[in-house]
């Protein structure tokens, strides 16, 4: 006998602004206009064709739930649209285990419906059945889906390397995880914000960035003033950009992309590290493109991050260090008000480094 509820048949779960509940046969008309349209968000195993819509909605989207391992519900907003569906999959009664997959109509996307889904879907297992875990499963490079998890309570576990191909190749898998007793909270994780200068935009990275960053590390004089790894590639450009959102998710920082707002050129980073949310610290560092150097962009984007940093994240102390070699750098660090401490001996690659750092008095 399997827990009621969730995996009922007429199962009905209503969030603030969705209602998820089992496809039916009243819905042929919507799902024939998607399929036709060709956009993909429905369950595994709908139909290719809308000639093939009556009997999956009749017979074939139920088969998951009438073998106990899961259910597939429509995702709809208060007047009985269709705007995305929700699943939960692999159950196992005897582990406790199951996995919740998603889709939203691109129409609808970025609007929360998926994060509100999930959570409302979580929620209701936890309230009525005795399992204990669910998995949920992204592509490294898929920074929607990564922030859903976030959003959603869920743990970030770990990276399957290549697990799954798809038509353009192989991508790494995020394993994330919620238990019961979990809080459901997010926890600590700077926004993903857009932040402006007279001159510049302060933006998450895109993987557009990849051939930009690459050639912003691999140039000779970031690599002889920088703890930069040598033979940096824009296979190493991509990784970081994926990573920097499993940094962000988990609270540990948080890094911009910086273009020139007259070129949309990139020609800068500003990144976030090492945050400790109980003291309210963190370490800053930067780095400037080689074809933008002496137009002070660093200098103006770190001034904005700290003004955004102190003022509406409430933090209160940042660090920067910079290469005892690199006088830019600490240029760059003083005209922004930070303070020289020491220098830190053998601290970046058995070199020796400044150490400056700023709190909230020092810009008054």
């Amino acid at each position: 006998m399997y827990p009621a509820d969730v995996f009922a048949p007429d199962v009905t779960i209503a969030t603030r602004r969705l209602v998820l509940r089992p496809f039916g046969t009243g819905d042929a008309d919507r799902v024939r206009s998607v399929v036709k349209s060709g956009v993909a968000f429905l369950p595994p195993g709908a139909p290719a064709r809308a000639s093939g819509v009556a009997q999956w909605l009749s017979d074939g989207v139920h088969e998951l739930r009438r073998s106990g391992q899961g259910i597939h519900l429509a995702m709809t907003d208060a007047d009985g649209l269709i705007l995305g569906a929700i699943s939960l999959f692999k159950t196992s009664w005897t582990a406790g285990t199951t996995e919740v997959g998603y889709g939203v109509h691109p129409l609808y996307r970025g609007r929360g419906f998926a994060t509100e889904a999930v959570r409302g879907l979580v929620e209701q297992v936890f309230a009525t059945t005795d399992l204990r875990r669910v998995d949920l499963t992204a592509n490294l490079d898929n920074l929607p889906s990564l922030r859903v998890a976030q959003k959603s309570g869920f743990t970030w576990e770990g990276v399957l390397r290549a697990a799954v191909l798809e038509p353009d190749g192989p991508h790494d898998l995020v394993v994330f995880g919620r238990l019961r007793g979990d809080s459901g909270d997010p926890g600590p994780a700077l926004p993903r914000t857009e932040l402006r200068t007279e001159r510049l935009l302060l933006r998450p990275y895109a993987e557009s960035d990849a051939a930009d960053l690459a050639a912003t590390a691999a140039d000779p004089l970031t690599q002889a003033l920088t703890g930069i790894p040598s033979g940096y590639t824009e296979e190493n450009a991509r990784a970081f950009i994926a990573g920097s959102e499993h940094t962000r998710t988990r609270g540990a920082g948080l890094a911009w992309a910086v273009e020139e707002l007259t070129s949309g050129r990139y020609v800068s980073n500003v990144d976030l590290r090492d945050l400790d949310w109980t003291s309210g610290t963190a370490e800053i560092g930067y780095m400037t493109a080689p074809w933008a150097r002496g137009n002070g962009y660093a200098g103006e984007a770190l001034a904005e991050v700290v003004r955004w940093l102190f003022g509406a994240q409430g933090f209160r102390r940042l660090q920067l260090r910079a290469s005892v070699a690199n006088l830019a750098s600490q240029r760059v660090a003083e005209k922004a008000g930070f303070v020289r401490e020491g220098v830190a001996r053998a601290a970046l690659g058995g070199e020796d480094v400044v150490v400056y750092s700023l709190i909230p008095a020092d810009l008054s």
